[in-house]
């Protein structure tokens, strides 16, 4: 059967939690680099807004402003639900210590 559908991909191996938790903090960090970037564009639309009279081109501004806004909420959002979640997988691998020397001690207790 090898032969007439060939092999499948070799599957990487599973990431640990501790890999997973990395991942999701440097996530959360490149979110922290891009909300900043948007509070200095909002900040930009701000000066604008202020030069400008009331017209066609502030509303246009203020658009754009509301846009950038909207994108940072939106990003503000995704960066607390990742910082949850690590937080929810940094208690599980403590858990999972706590149970691994749990048991060192019961299997060591036992022979004595």
């Amino acid at each position: 059967m090898q032969r007439l559908f060939g092999r499948g991909k070799p599957k990487d191996p599973a990431l640990s939690l501790a890999d997973c938790v990395t991942l999701i903090d440097s996530r959360v960090e490149s979110m922290d680099e891009k909300i900043s970037g948007f509070d200095v564009e909002l900040k930009k639309c701000l000066q604008q807004m202020q030069t400008m009279r009331d017209g066609p081109p502030k509303n246009l501004v203020k658009q754009k402003a509301m846009r950038v806004l909207r994108r940072k909420k939106m990003y503000e959002a995704q960066r607390d639900q990742l910082k949850q979640q690590s937080v929810n997988m940094k208690r599980a691998r403590d858990i999972i210590q706590a149970l691994k020397d749990t048991k060192t001690t019961k299997d060591r207790t036992k022979k004595i």
